[in-house]
């Protein structure tokens, strides 16, 4: 019997997914980077909400794991020489919420770097953050916005009461400010994670009913709809084990497994820095201190220890079995589907 604890730390065993490491070897293309092109910035986990779905285990309370300013500097520092680099993307938490996100904006923008801030919407609303969207539309930071349902009591009941009213304002608030439209510079996409243990729907045809309901019921406008499989570890997987549906959403990822999927996951082009300067190969294996197999290993990698993020390129990346996440069905990443 093989345990999901390293995975998911719930302490729940199971026998009933094959290893995903074997299941790549047998079905797809070894998991390597090619080349270090997206940097993924975890900012902390401090955030202004608290949804059933984060696999941060982010909120309000979260005050001590947060980036500090050195290990900011030091990231900009290794990202200068990281010659393929062309998105930087700022997570959290709320990454707003840190006083570094504002120089890192900056400075990456300022180099001509895609940078795409992950906003959970409500953040733009919290009072003493009004700087925030007319901040982002002056450098022009791409908006990755989750909304897991254009119907309130969906979202309310997955991210909190009064979640979704706050949202729509504030996309009403990006609207304005140019986000969404066509051929602005300016691009607003939206996130959809299911509701519940199950795999998203065709993300074509779901973007489609989400402009729809959008436009009509609120006037809203957006560039792309981006599904993403909600991943089976920290706060969603306990989530799911209290429902005793833990397994049964195990046993279905691995029954998508998709090996095109497989050969298009993020991973393989991204690395992803956590608030401590700890160096992942994602944010997910970030949340489960699954560390890369970097430059010094048997060491953990971190911004300190290393000098140069190239070195992480044509590198085998570490798995463990919530990678069936990202590789079911018509794929996951946090660009949306992959296939």
């Amino acid at each position: 019997m093989k345990s999901l604890l390293p995975v998911i730390n719930a302490g729940l065993p199971t026998d009933l997914v094959q290893p995903f490491a074997a299941r790549v070897a047998r079905d797809a293309t070894p998991l390597r980077r090619r080349a270090v092109e997206q940097l993924q910035v975890n900012l902390g986990k401090l955030c202004n909400q608290t949804c059933t779905h984060c696999h941060v285990d982010a909120g309000p309370t979260k005050t001590r794991e947060n980036m500090d300013p050195w290990t900011a500097m030091r990231v900009v520092e290794l990202a200068r020489d990281c010659r393929d680099l062309q998105v930087v993307d700022l997570t959290g938490g709320a990454p707003e919420m840190n006083p570094a996100f504002v120089d890192l904006v900056k400075e990456f923008r300022g180099r001509g770097i895609r940078v795409i801030d992950r906003c959970n919407l409500t953040i733009l609303r919290k009072p003493g953050f009004e700087w925030v969207a007319p901040f982002l539309a002056e450098h022009q930071v791409d908006v990755v916005a989750s909304l897991p349902c254009y119907l309130e009591d969906n979202v309310d009941g997955q991210r909190g009461d009064g979640v979704f009213r706050h949202s729509i304002n504030a996309l009403r608030q990006l609207n304005e400010l140019g986000y969404g439209d066509p051929n602005a510079a300016k691009k607003l996409d939206l996130v959809f994670n299911p509701t519940g243990p199950s795999l998203p729907p065709d993300q074509h045809r779901l973007e489609e009913d989400y402009k729809r309901e959008l436009q009509s019921r609120y006037g809203i406008r957006f560039n792309r709809l981006l599904t993403i499989t909600n991943i089976p570890i920290k706060r969603y997987a306990m989530y799911l084990a209290k429902q005793q549906r833990l397994e049964q959403y195990m046993q279905l990822l691995e029954q998508n497994f998709n090996a095109d999927a497989a050969d298009a996951v993020m991973c393989r082009s991204l690395l992803s820095i956590a608030w401590d300067g700890a160096i992942y190969d994602c944010d997910f294996n970030q949340m489960i201190e699954l560390p890369s197999v970097g430059p010094t290993a048997p060491v953990r990698p971190t911004v300190w220890n290393i000098d140069s993020l190239d070195s992480f390129a044509t590198r085998d990346i570490a798995t463990a079995d919530h990678c069936y996440g990202c590789t079911a069905g018509a794929g996951s990443g946090c660009g949306g589907a992959l296939i």
